[in-house]
Formats: structure tokens, sequence, C-alpha cells
């Protein structure tokens, strides 16, 4: 093969053959390329998870703030009152709980007739990869999906207000962890499985 590339060398060389590129020139660019692609996709492969990470800790800080201010705006509210809203095992936000209509609803809130200011979150967070909620303090662990208790991450037992993130994925990123101690392993573990 070498040969008969050096023979096709000598002839293009003495104008025996028109310009124009070999079989053996055309396969070196495809391998070339093939490489160069194989090292841009595994370079970027991680990069969906990191951007998800970070979406989750801007969502949970933002809901964070949106608690802060309901807290801060109706005193009644800032030490109990308002329930968790659970997150069912389809990974779908329960309507249980009392956090998530006090901060997004508009005027009047069921069972909540004092509350003022709201909304405090103009859309909640919605992601493939991850769901947030508040705490109401009754979380003395962490719950998973199908609401058995499981040991709280790092031993931190959540309080009332505390951000929850819950990654929508299987086994370990299937429970809740708080994201008020630390919204970075947290964020990073429900999404990506990874402290």
């Amino acid at each position: 093969m070498i040969e008969t590339y050096r023979r096709l060398q000598r002839q293009r060389a003495a104008g025996e053959i028109d310009g124009g590129f070999t079989l053996i020139e055309l396969l070196i660019v495809i391998v070339v390329l093939g490489i160069l692609a194989a090292i841009v996709v595994f370079a970027l492969g991680n990069v969906t998870g990191k951007s998800a990470a970070a979406a989750c800790q801007s969502d949970a800080k933002t809901v964070g703030v949106g608690a802060a201010a309901l807290m801060a705006e109706n005193p009644t509210y800032a030490t109990s009152g308002l329930s968790t809203d659970v997150i069912s095992a389809a990974n779908a936000l329960t309507t249980t709980g009392t956090w998530h209509k006090a901060m997004v609803t508009t005027g009047a809130v069921t069972g909540l007739t004092t509350l003022t200011g709201n909304p405090f979150v103009q859309t909640w967070p919605n992601s493939p990869s991850y769901m947030i909620l508040v705490s109401d303090g009754t979380f003395a662990t962490v719950n998973d999906a199908s609401a058995t208790t499981q040991t709280a991450v790092g031993g931190l037992t959540p309080a009332y207000g505390d951000i929850l993130v819950k990654g929508t994925g299987t086994g370990a990123k299937s429970y809740y962890y708080d994201a008020t101690q630390n919204p970075i392993e947290a964020c990073n573990w429900a999404v990506t499985g990874n402290f």
C-alpha cells in the first residue's frame, strides 16, 4: 500500500495524474476527524450533569429566598404552620402541603387566611433531573419517594423552612437532601449521584 502511495506521488509530481486527493489521503483525514470528534464528545459528556447541578443550586436558592420572604412578611408562619409539599413516588409534587401553594398562589390560600405578600416565587422550579420543596420541620430524617424513612445525608436534620432537593433517579438519588445546609453537595448528589 505504501509503495502504491509513493508511485502515485511520483506520477502526480511528473504531471501524469490530475490534481485531487487520493483515497489514502481521504482516509487519513477521516480518521483524524473521527479522533477529534471522539475527544470533543468525551470532554463534553460531563457538561450536562454539571449544568443541571448548577441549575438545581440556583433554583434551591430562589425557593430559599422566597421561603425567607414569606416568613418575614408573615411572622405567624416564621416558626411553624406550613406543611411540606411531599413528592409522590411518581415524582410529582403533591398538593397535600402548603409551602408550595403559599409561595406561588396570589391572594388568599385556603387555610391561610392571614397570608400576605404572595406570590413569593413566580413559578415553582421544574426540572426532569431534580425536584425542590420546603421542609415543615417534621423531617427528623430525610424521606425517600415511597415515604420510607431514611437517614439524613451527613446526619443533617432539615429544619422548618429548609430547602430540600430530591433527585428523580433511583436508589440513593431518590432521597431528599437538605440544600440549605449544603446546596452544592445536595444538588450534585441529587442530579449526578456523586458528591
